[in-house]
């Protein structure tokens, strides 16, 4: 009995000193400030509120950058960021299956979502690589943001509007971009990520794994893939940014074929994370890597 609160005093203390911390951080800001606090699992989430809510409300994304969001396992201070919070979006307990054992935290005034129940039914769980997706994604997170913060909510819909903007015209250069390829076979060595993306333009898509980071994938997949890249004179595979390169490299070298980069946008690098990089940003480097893949013609 005494271990057993011996140990919920230690997750209390550990959990104030990670609240502590945080309220002193530039990129987590529970500042000293009457800002409504928003807290996201991870990065789709949160580049989405960030374009939305700008400087109005304390956003906290619990996914570091460059941690695998299948498998992450929280601290115990997110269980005091989600008690406090105003409201707590989430991407789906399918793809971050940890969510389930926080959602007993969350406070009993928090506003919670679970941002793709607004895409039901997909075949691939990563919504938001179809940029019309995306408008429905972000336009859940304006009806959030209106909840906690309605004063803002003028801004909250031109932002909208803007963001919807921005989104039909990338479309367009997707449409116009992905027109005229050499190849419309997309291989990528990662995880089965962005079949909603390459069915809305028609190309195909072969992963080595599943839906998760995680999952597993055999030689004999490893070999098959290697053979229909030979086969069918592939110019180039595509990998993630946050994957170790060097399965990539290996088929590259096999197959005689350039790496290129990929990016779902659920995890993110340290890098970019810290370069604000936006949603939008992420799907025009897609774009790109395409385009250069796949040796479209403009």
């Amino acid at each position: 009995m005494k271990k057993h609160i011996g140990s919920i005093l230690f997750l209390i203390i550990a959990g104030l000193i990670w609240w502590a911390s945080i309220s002193s951080t530039v990129r987590n800001p529970y500042a000293d400030n009457n800002n409504p606090v928003v807290v996201v699992s991870g990065y789709v989430p949160y580049t989405l509120t960030q374009q939305l809510a700008g400087n109005t409300v304390n956003l906290i994304m619990l996914l570091p950058p460059g941690a695998e969001p299948h498998s992450f396992e929280p601290t115990p201070g997110v269980l005091v960021s989600l008690k406090h919070a105003n409201a707590f979006i989430y991407t789906s307990n399918e793809l971050e299956p940890w969510v389930k054992d926080l959602l007993p935290a969350v406070g009993k005034k928090t506003h919670t979502l679970e941002l793709m129940a607004a895409l039901p039914n997909l075949q691939d769980p990563h919504g938001w690589m179809n940029l019309q997706h995306a408008k429905t994604l972000a336009a859940e997170i304006e009806k959030i943001l209106v909840q906690i913060n309605p004063g803002q909510q003028l801004l909250y819909v031109e932002n909208l509007k803007k963001f919807n903007e921005e989104i039909d015209a990338l479309e367009q250069e997707f449409k116009q971009s992905l027109t005229a390829c050499q190849s419309r076979e997309v291989v990528h060595i990662g995880h089965l990520a962005f079949q909603n993306l390459t069915n809305e333009y028609g190309l195909t898509l072969t992963a080595l794994s599943g839906s998760s980071h995680d999952g597993e994938h055999s030689a004999k997949k490893l070999a098959q893939l290697i053979e229909q890249i030979k086969e069918k004179k592939l110019p180039a595979i595509f990998t993630e940014e946050t994957l170790s390169s060097r399965l990539a490299a290996t088929v590259a070298q096999e197959t005689g074929t350039q790496v290129l980069p990929l990016y779902p946008i659920e995890h993110i690098s340290k890098k970019d994370f810290n370069a604000n990089v936006t949603y939008n940003e992420l799907m025009r480097r897609n774009l790109e890597s395409l385009v250069r893949g796949l040796q479209c013609q403009a």
